[in-house]
């Protein structure tokens, strides 16, 4: 019956007794039950009849406070254990001239049996599980790669965004309205894998094609945004054609017609910030053809700055209006051109954004010319700072 307890009490409460203490108290019923009794508790707890010796022995204050071992208990770890092995390790995985810079590992997936592989090769025998542990040991983790080389830095660039800031400033005193242009990464209309994941029954994902072949899709949309800084609302035209300047102006257009002479009723200038290169870059002159017909059009002032090179992640729509899009429709196959608007015009997010979106279905042509008098005639004026990025585009 005595055994039957005992063997009762290891399995229930002895196993959730900290190291120490579950040799503690096997030691003490050893003890309680006399000659025989480190036997009979070593095979009922599982606690070995040297640990219950050594601890019979022990005196009762030996054991530092907190700690479940004494000093320089347990199993070494491998680094000690195989001398040179940690070294080898750290040669495989470096990403600097340590070793021989040639060597495949370098520039294949550097798993863990990869790697247990390449040390067994050395002649270090040690399991990939080991191989995790040597590497958490030394401050190794598991990390992606990191975007933050942006290229050769313009000399003006600091300059060119205060100057966007003051400008930005001066129009919002004036409740004149400042918008961000971009268009958007163009997608496949089909049946396609979207990125991300959204909550759903288990067992139970979207059947999507196994292949992104163009030919099985519907077309292909281009987004274009335009995002009202002031009044953090969104208006995104989806082309169904290319993504030219003539579409770029007509994008705002589009958004001036819809929502922005609503908004500005006394607006007389517009402030449009736009990246430098593309469909609305600064050296695109039918970009400037174009903003100057929509001047004459809307009788408006057009002011605009673009960015530095390799600097559009910091113009305003890719991080308050492009990212919640991305966010909203993830995980959700672009079947159609009206899912794509029904998707678009449902975003929005915690600081109260709203989105207008509409589709586009006029044809624009690629490559057209813009002649020299076509570019003498524009009513425009540049900025003595970087005239190539600040401009004025008065109407006639």
């Amino acid at each position: 019956m005595e055994d039957a307890v005992l063997s009762s009490f290891f399995k229930s409460l002895g196993k959730s007794l900290p190291e120490r203490y579950r040799r503690e108290v096997a030691t003490a019923m050893a003890k309680s039950l006399g000659h025989g009794g480190i036997k009979r508790v070593a095979e009922l707890s599982g606690v070995s009849r040297s640990t219950i010796i050594r601890e019979a022995g022990r005196g009762k204050h030996e054991m530092p406070d907190g700690r479940q071992r004494m000093q320089g208990g347990g199993r070494k770890k491998a680094a000690e254990r195989h001398p040179g092995a940690m070294e080898a390790l750290e040669a495989l995985v470096s990403p600097y001239t340590r070793g021989d810079p040639m060597q495949p590992l370098r520039w294949t997936t550097k798993s863990l049996r990869k790697l247990s592989g390449e040390l067994e090769g050395k002649g270090f025998k040690i399991s990939h599980v080991t191989v995790g542990e040597m590497l958490e040991d030394a401050g190794y983790t598991l990390q992606s790669c990191k975007k933050s080389h942006e290229g050769a830095g313009d000399p003006d660039r600091d300059k060119q965004f205060r100057h966007i800031n003051r400008c930005c400033l001066a129009f919002f005193d004036e409740s004149q309205p400042v918008i961000s242009v971009d268009a958007k990464k163009k997608e496949l209309v089909g049946n396609f894998k979207n990125g991300g994941r959204e909550y759903r029954k288990s067992h139970d994902p979207l059947l999507v094609n196994a292949y992104d072949f163009i030919d099985d899709a519907e077309g292909r949309a281009a987004p274009y945004g335009i995002y009202d800084i002031g009044a953090n609302a969104g208006f995104v035209n989806v082309g169904i054609s290319a993504d030219t300047a003539e579409f770029a102006v007509n994008s705002i257009r589009s958004w001036w017609r819809e929502m922005g002479c609503k908004m500005y009723e006394d607006a007389h200038s517009l402030y449009i910030t736009a990246d430098g290169g593309g469909s609305n870059g600064s050296r695109n002159r039918l970009w400037k053809v174009g903003l100057q017909n929509f001047a004459n059009e809307t009788g408006l002032n057009v002011y605009v700055s673009h960015f530095p090179p390799a600097t559009s992640k910091w113009n305003k729509i890719e991080h308050r209006l492009f990212s919640a899009i991305t966010m909203n429709w993830r995980g959700r196959p672009l079947d159609s051109f009206e899912t794509i608007v029904s998707l678009i015009a449902a975003t929005t997010n915690a600081s109260g954004l709203s989105v207008k979106c509409v589709l586009d279905e006029n044809e624009y042509q690629r490559g057209i010319k813009v002649e020299d008098d076509e570019i003498d005639k524009l009513n425009i004026k540049r900025y003595s700072f970087r005239p190539d990025w600040n401009y004025l585009i008065r109407p006639k």
